[in-house]
């Protein structure tokens, strides 16, 4: 089984300037990521944690995804994270997984943050994404979605035995006044889903006046931390075994037990 190299890039965003803050992860990406087989940006990583749709929001396949395409192409990496989407007369908080080869999948933001009113101004997604990539399976979900283990829940195929997925990726923008929260939920994430679990989240002062501590993390299917960022920009970078996965999920078979349920 193939280990998997992935590098979170926790960082202070430009208040509302895509081209700003583009230029700024490609600076980092070029300079400190190296051979990454997974790169992950922030929730709303051109803009910050943003209700400015009508300034920001961009076309499918325009500015931004153009942009995620020739970095994924470049460094041969699988690149994930959201910005402000406009498709079909809605805007939505639209977390992109694209490939080198240029084949692209998204997930909208299913729990929107009412407490901020993003729920005003963006629609909520109806589909979870998992993709596939060097023999691993991702999910990628944003922000709130960490607070609704449900939505999250990994499944085990009763015919098969397989998972739903192998490592579990949110990317946000959350305030360091629930930093003790982000924290705990990723690590109970993990346990609950026997499951590989990042979590990346910026740091700095938004114009709001939100501050951000990213304490952007990689969790092992244990909760134990493998990596972990307290306010400061760096890039995380971890290499997550496929094996020992495996083998832990062969002799703790826990997601056997598991309720049967559906989302409605």
């Amino acid at each position: 089984m193939q280990d998997l190299k992935i590098s979170l890039i926790q960082a202070d965003l430009h208040w509302e300037q895509p081209a700003a803050n583009m230029a700024m992860f490609e600076e980092k990406i070029w300079s400190e990521v190296d051979d990454a087989d997974v790169i992950v940006l922030p929730e709303m990583f051109t803009t910050g944690f943003s209700m400015n749709t009508n300034k920001l929001a961009e076309a499918p396949h325009t500015n931004t995804y153009k942009w995620m395409h020739q970095i994924a192409q470049q460094k041969a990496a699988l690149i994930i994270g959201s910005y402000i989407v406009k498709e079909g007369g809605n805007n939505y908080n639209r977390a992109y997984a694209i490939f080198p080869d240029g084949k692209s999948e998204f997930y909208d933001k299913r729990h929107l943050f009412t407490l901020a009113n993003e729920d005003q101004y963006y629609t909520r997604g109806e589909d979870r994404l998992v993709v596939e990539w060097k023999g691993w399976k991702i999910c990628p979900l944003i922000c709130y979605d960490l607070r609704f283990p449900v939505w999250s829940r990994n499944r085990l195929s009763k015919e098969n035995a397989i998972c739903d997925y192998d490592l579990l990726i949110y990317v946000a923008n959350w305030p360091k006044p629930r930093v003790a929260a982000w924290n705990t939920l990723l690590k109970a994430r993990a346990i609950e889903n026997q499951s590989f679990v990042a979590g990346l989240n910026r740091i700095g002062v938004d114009d709001l006046g939100h501050q951000y501590s990213g304490n952007s993390g990689i969790y092992d299917f244990l909760g134990d931390s493998i990596d972990l960022a307290e306010n400061r920009e760096v890039i995380i970078t971890s290499v997550l075994s496929k094996n020992e996965l495996n083998e832990f999920r062969t002799k703790y078979s826990f997601l056997n037990d598991a309720d049967e349920f559906e989302i409605q």
